[in-house]
């Protein structure tokens, strides 16, 4: 009974991290359009603001007490903050480039990669009914993409490398917590401040510090506001993609409960373009999905642990 209950609320818990990313992530994609399409903020600048208000987030909750820091050793993480990088840069240079549809698009394609790093290098294997619910998802984004998709060459390059990036990165951050005993804040507090030391160099190289169009160029209040919502709301998309992959499995398994999550984050609420039934159907099809891929993970979940309890 009392197993029952603790499974009741664990199950709970990671349902309401799954929705709190899913909900950060629409939001995430549609602001940073904004600021790029509106305000034309520099993408590696607004990355790093990024970066730095994910690091004064933890900071402060480590002042509250809501985790205890852990000390680690650069060397076993610097991949993992390199990785951090490309993945944030590289995805907002696509959806830079690239219309919402092209973008959510590309990512779908984050998955199949996700699973053949996962099958190559970590002999992991996957229920033929987790296989099937990438079925109605991959319908249901195709669907709902298809007034929206346009491509162009640097949006397709850019796209590919996050792709690629993006893939590397999931799938390291379940492996390092895994290998270094650590929870999700932990992890984030010391790979935060040094990804943000590793992108700050690299900003003059490639967008002005000061005058127009630099990160301390003469930006309006409302422009200066829409960024800073873009970092508190990128800090709690950072700590839910954390939390998911150190909560839903063990080791390398996590990253595929954030992929399913993460593909039709954008496509769940209205872009410019005519109102048609596909968009319907497809939106349909993607939560049919989502909600079908997170009960079976969860009750293989469950049965596993259940397997243990009841072992001699």
């Amino acid at each position: 009974m009392a197993y029952r209950i603790s499974n009741i609320v664990s199950n709970s818990r990671i349902v309401t991290g799954l929705v709190a990313n899913l909900l950060s992530s629409i939001c995430i994609v549609f602001i940073n359009k904004w600021i790029y399409v509106h305000y034309g903020f520099p993408n590696m600048s607004l990355t790093l603001i990024h970066f730095v208000v994910t690091w004064l987030g933890l900071y402060v909750c480590q002042k509250l007490d809501v985790f205890a820091p852990k000390r680690l050793q650069p060397t076993k993480i610097i991949l993992l903050a390199l990785s951090f990088c490309g993945f944030v840069v590289f995805t907002n240079l696509s959806l830079q480039n690239n219309t919402i549809g092209t973008y959510q698009l590309a990512k779908a394609m984050t998955t199949p990669v996700i699973i053949v790093i996962q099958t190559a290098y970590y002999k992991k294997t996957f229920s033929t009914k987790i296989k099937l619910t990438l079925i109605p998802i991959t319908l249901g984004v195709l669907l709902n993409s298809y007034y929206d998709v346009k491509f162009n060459f640097l949006g397709i390059l850019f796209a590919t490398l996050g792709v690629f990036v993006t893939s590397l990165y999931q799938v390291w951050v379940g492996a390092k917590q895994h290998e270094l005993q650590v929870n999700s804040m932990q992890l984030l507090y010391y790979q935060a401040p040094m990804s943000s030391a590793i992108l700050l160099p690299c900003v003059p190289f490639f967008e002005p510090f000061t005058g127009e169009g630099g990160v301390f160029g003469p930006w309006s209040v409302p422009a200066l506001g829409m960024v800073l919502l873009s970092g508190l709301i990128a800090f709690l998309v950072n700590l839910s993609i954390y939390w998911i992959i150190g909560n839903t499995s063990c080791h390398v398994q996590h990253v595929w409960t954030l992929q399913v999550l993460h593909h039709p984050a954008g496509r769940l609420c209205p872009v410019p373009g005519p109102a048609d039934p596909q968009s319907g159907v497809g939106i349909l099809c993607t939560l049919a999905g989502i909600l079908s891929y997170t009960h079976f993970k969860l009750s293989e979940q469950e049965e596993g642990k259940s397997k243990l309890v009841q072992r001699p």
